[in-house]
């Protein structure tokens, strides 16, 4: 029998009350695959896609700095004779989402998918259009316990509650954040979500608003920046998805940026923000080495 665990690093993290704005992992190029069954520590290669087919679409999307996950339909484990697969474009400006299917006999038919256009700022046409918004919360047990202890409660409340387009997800990054929940095609990121929470959010950021209390930043922009963005709309109360843009980010003195935001129908603002790094902790919960993340400091918010 395993040893057990004796750190979850989601709690460890809540407890030393670890600010997670600026988290969110620097994604823009995204390819979701349906992919039924268990997932291992480092999926597509560690789950019951053909190992073949998942190293070579690993290698393809690397070239093409793409993210692919993994993605499941929540409650029964369906095995169709088709899989759903999404290609997500989180751009500063534009976003969108296409769908494909692909047979499930056929995995690799994934290998044709051509990864390039999932940098072009508009949709490539390649599929249909998809859905308005996806919703993805990570499950991930097998990368870290926490993704599966918090994430499959978070499932559970929303899947009870008729929420629209939510898919179990493969790691997205920041389990010491569970439960995450990642909304495409804005690239917004919420963590430690709580069940009776979930729906809500949702719900909100359907209706175009951002929840700030769980809002990580958007995988679009730098961590620094999402920070910045984050100190923005709490100082102009500002929670609309596109309530505000980033203009610019100038480094200044003392491990300083002052990043330069516009409010939608209104004035700019200069946030300056500090990067530091945090004391040593162990982040995860398999991997024991103890580091120093970083971590980001408001020093001022001042008309531009």
């Amino acid at each position: 029998m395993a040893e057990p665990l004796t750190l979850r690093c989601a709690t460890e993290s809540l407890a030393r009350d670890e600010p997670q704005w600026g988290t969110a992992s620097r994604v823009q190029r995204w390819l979701l695959v349906e992919q039924p069954g268990a997932w291992g520590y480092d999926p597509p290669a560690e789950s019951q896609l053909d190992p073949g087919v998942a190293e070579a679409l690993d290698a393809t999307a690397r070239r093409h700095r793409v993210r692919v996950l993994l993605i499941r339909r929540p409650g029964q484990r369906r095995r169709d004779a088709e899989r759903a697969v999404f290609l997500a474009h989180s751009g500063v400006e534009r976003s969108w989402v296409e769908q494909l299917r692909v047979p499930a006999v056929q995995p690799e038919a994934l290998l044709n998918i051509d990864l390039g256009v999932l940098a072009w700022p508009d949709p490539p046409g390649v599929g249909r259009p998809g859905p308005l918004g996806l919703h993805l919360v990570c499950t991930n047990g097998r990368h870290d316990p926490c993704c599966a202890d918090l994430g499959r409660p978070v499932v559970r409340a929303l899947t009870a509650a008729a929420a629209p387009d939510v898919w179990e997800c493969s790691h997205v990054g920041g389990d010491r954040f569970a439960a995450n929940i990642v909304c495409l095609p804005e690239g917004v990121y919420y963590g430690r979500v709580e069940p009776e929470r979930a729906a809500y959010l949702l719900a909100e950021h359907r209706a175009g608003l951002v929840d700030l209390d769980h809002y990580r930043g958007r995988s679009s922009h730098p961590p620094l920046v999402q920070a910045a963005e984050l100190f923005a709309r709490s100082h102009l109360r500002e929670r609309r998805i596109d309530g505000v843009g980033v203009l610019s980010a100038e480094p200044g003195p003392e491990g300083t940026v002052a990043v330069l935001v516009q409010q939608r129908g209104a004035d700019a603002v200069e946030v300056i923000v500090r990067r530091e790094r945090a004391e040593p902790v162990q982040l995860t919960c398999h991997v024991h080495e103890e580091r120093r993340p970083w971590t980001y400091r408001l020093v001022e918010v001042r008309p531009a």
